[in-house]
């Protein structure tokens, strides 16, 4: 049954009144609602907030115990720990939540966070003014300049467990404010804290002179910047970098003829390099300070922006599936820890490429489910670090994102290498195939591993191929690219001659290699054969090489085919392509560039 309108359009008095009552009720309600939103936009618990908005309805003598409590349970927080929200309910409020399907669970420190701006609000609610306090209130500015410290410092102090609350202060403003009793609690239990305040105490005049010609005499010392200047004249004092740099400051306000040590500059597109080539070789931060006159802080942001370019601005290229985005991929893809220890190979040189061949039969091999489960792990690590990187500019990117995305990325480089030097036994069994000239072989195996690591980067693991088979067509097709004369003629005497005396080892890398190759060959010919008719086969089996051993293949020319078959030249290019994009829709894109190439 549709809902009737309250909103009478009658223009009597009566009407009239009736509307302003109700439109009065909808912005109460309107209002009640912006309240919620805003606050379900600074607490992150929906649960605590909820709570807050409960207490509008509470006795005030009430919520001022809550408040107690809630302060209480603040200061018992851990930020490793976790807490249920019906934990927190009864603490604050005395009783356990009605509704029992409430099962939250939260971080010690996003609780310690949300409970500060729940005693933020909760004050605000009820706020005193400070004239019917007995003790000293401060608001943030006026303990800032109590303590020679700036406002930052005393919110950083507040994350820290100074508690904060809202008070009246002159003329009714309603401000955050101190009291005496909370900041001593902070004090003496942060008793560092405590002792390196005393150095923020306000200083005399005649202090402030002492500084300003302790730091004239280091200023005329060549080579100081103004950062070793501060750090110098504030060693030599005992006080602060910040009230030593606050002073100097205010004296060169006043006195701009007189400049006390100057600034190097803005750090140059080379200098900054130095650094962070020599920050990425080990040199520690303060040794880097020295040298180039900078603050702690500037170094570390140098280096950060440094790390996120380099982290944007590499290209990192994947194989998506969908198993990507469903829930909890990061939990069971990554859930395995692996060891990538069994997998460490010696140096290989022309002088050891027996041994090397040796060595590798100790190296462990991948079975099929091995195999899938690496390549969906490598293609994860890289989705994850796209991902995680997009949309980050350089300067808002923190330093946990930066830390997370590289042990990606490096993971990820873990295991392609895992899976290079599993398959580097078929890289050498294919290069001494095609090797003509022994002084030719390192030559080859390079560029075998180079197309065994592009192979990597293209196999779509998702269309259940083996990588073996793949990685071995697209070697061989590398090679015979490189060596077409091998391909066409084939081995010449000497090769076989050296062939017959190579050891055992190398016969036996060469039989898996040859299997993998000729599986690979039989795998794409029976695609071919169940799916063309009789005139498309015989012209993509004889066009591309598929008739044939696979060190000799016989390939034709399409006007070879057309005289066979009694067609003109043209005729073959039109079943061709008519053909091909028959496979183009049956094989994957690495499986059709193979053929085609």
């Amino acid at each position: 049954m549709p809902r009737k309108n309250k909103i009478k359009p009658d223009g009597t008095i009566q009407d009239r009144q009736k509307n302003i009552v109700h439109f009065s009720r909808l912005y109460a309600k309107m209002d009640i609602w912006l309240k919620w939103e805003n606050l379900m936009r600074q607490i992150q618990s929906p649960n605590i907030a909820q709570l807050l908005m409960q207490m509008h309805f509470v006795p005030v003598a009430k919520r001022h115990r809550q408040l107690a409590e809630a302060e209480k349970l603040l200061a018992i927080v851990e930020k490793n720990k976790e807490y249920p929200y019906e934990f927190v309910c009864y603490r604050i409020t005395g009783y356990l939540p009605k509704t029992s399907t409430i099962k939250e669970v939260i971080k010690g420190d996003l609780l310690a966070e949300d409970l500060r701006l729940f005693i933020s609000k909760l004050s605000g609610q009820i706020a005193e003014p400070i004239v019917n306090l007995k003790e000293k209130i401060y608001t943030i500015e006026q303990l800032a300049a109590e303590l020679s410290v700036t406002t930052k410092t005393i919110n950083r102090w507040r994350k820290k467990g100074l508690v904060a609350k809202k008070f009246v202060f002159e003329a009714g403003q309603k401000k955050l404010g101190i009291t005496q009793s909370a900041l001593d609690k902070f004090m003496e239990a942060n008793p560092k804290l405590s002792k390196k305040t005393q150095r923020f105490k306000r200083l005399t005049a005649d202090e402030k002179r002492q500084i300003i010609k302790i730091a004239s005499k280091l200023a005329k010392k060549a080579g100081l910047s103004l950062y070793q200047i501060i750090e110098q004249t504030a060693k030599l004092t005992g006080r602060s970098h910040e009230t030593i740099r606050y002073t100097l400051l205010k004296y060169q306000q006043a006195h701009p003829d007189r400049i006390i040590g100057r600034g190097r500059g803005i750090i140059g597109t080379d200098q900054a390099a130095e650094i962070y080539k020599q920050f990425k070789e080990g040199e520690k931060v303060k040794r880097l300070i020295e040298k180039s006159g900078r603050s702690k802080s500037t170094l570390y942001r140098l280096i950060k922006m440094k790390r996120a370019r380099t982290l944007l601005g590499q290209k990192v290229e994947y194989i998506f599936s969908d198993e990507f985005t469903q829930d909890k991929a990061e939990e069971k893809i990554l859930a395995e820890k692996l060891d990538y220890k069994g997998y460490s190979l010696p140096e290989i040189s022309e002088k050891n490429i027996s041994e090397y061949a040796k060595h590798l039969q100790d190296t462990p091999t991948l079975n099929r489910q091995s195999e899938l489960n690496l390549f969906r792990r490598y293609n994860f690590l890289k989705y994850l670090v796209n991902t995680r990187r997009a949309g980050i500019r350089p300067a808002g990117i923190s330093g946990r994102q930066l830390d997370s995305i590289e042990h990606y990325l490096r993971e990820a480089q873990l295991i392609k290498k895992m899976i290079i030097e599993a398959n580097l036994r078929f890289v050498i069994a294919i290069a001494r195939k095609h090797n003509r000239d022994q002084t030719m072989l390192m030559d080859l195996i390079s560029e075998g591993i180079f197309s065994l690591m592009r192979a990597i980067e293209k196999f779509d693991y998702t269309k259940g191929f083996r990588f073996s088979t793949y990685a071995t067509w697209v070697i061989a097709k590398d090679f015979a690219r490189k060596t077409p004369e091998s391909a066409a003629s084939g081995r010449t005497a000497q090769v076989e001659t050296i062939q017959d005396n190579v050891d055992q080892n190398r016969r036996i890398a060469e039989a898996v290699d040859s299997g993998l190759i000729e599986q690979a060959r039989q795998s794409l010919t029976q695609v071919i054969r169940d799916n063309l008719d009789e005139r498309e086969q015989y012209v993509i089996l004889n066009h591309f090489g598929l008739i044939g051993s696979r060190i000799k293949k016989e390939k034709k020319t399409l006007q070879q085919i057309g005289e066979e078959l009694s067609l003109t030249k043209e005729r073959v290019r039109q079943i061709e392509l008519t053909a091909l994009q028959k496979l183009r829709q049956l094989l994957s894109m690495e499986e059709f560039e193979l053929l085609t190439e």
